[in-house]
């Protein structure tokens, strides 16, 4: 799970040079032909990055989203600029929404694009019947703590060693 495993992976430590705001991009769905794109900001955004088979297996996922480049805004339209990806699992009729993976492209972070498409992930859960989502996070990733509480994430628990260097993770949930 990687949605802030490492890496600032939703841009959220300020500006770079490169930033641009979250209004010039559009979010949609994942394609196929997106993956190797995503693949690469994944191996850009964390020291263990997901192989190409565990987003090809997700495709389907009701919030595995890309953001592109507006063709009217400083970005060009055929640049993906970061991706999330969750899904939904049913749970005794409280369907559980499960955000795995986000991350934004190294130039394209502090922009806002990573809340942008944590808030239309978590949107497209809703609307696939979660009533609640959930996440893990670096215990010391206090940017992306930080960005989660914002959007409503509350800590449940902390899980030891869950990364393989042995950091461990927290548990965040929110209600949809």
């Amino acid at each position: 799970m990687n949605p802030s495993g490492d890496g600032d992976p939703q841009g959220r430590s300020g500006r770079s040079d490169g930033a641009r705001p979250a209004a010039n991009v559009t979010v949609r769905p994942a394609e196929r032909a997106d993956l190797l794109d995503v693949l690469r900001i994944e191996r850009e955004s964390f020291t263990e990055p997901w192989p190409y088979s565990a987003f090809e297996s997700l495709l389907d996922a009701p919030a595995f989203l890309i953001a592109v480049g507006d063709p009217g805004g400083v970005w060009d339209d055929q640049s993906i600029l970061g991706y999330v990806v969750g899904d939904v699992t049913p749970n005794h009729g409280r369907d559980i929404g499960h955000i795995k993976d986000l991350a934004v492209r190294p130039d394209a972070r502090g922009g806002g694009v990573g809340r942008r498409l944590l808030r239309e992930a978590l949107l497209d859960l809703s609307v696939s019947g979660a009533t609640v989502a959930k996440l893990e996070v670096r215990e010391g990733n206090d940017v992306a703590r930080s960005l989660y509480r914002d959007e409503g994430f509350e800590p449940a628990k902390r899980v030891p060693r869950y990364y393989s260097d042995g950091e461990d993770a927290v548990l965040l949930v929110a209600e949809l």
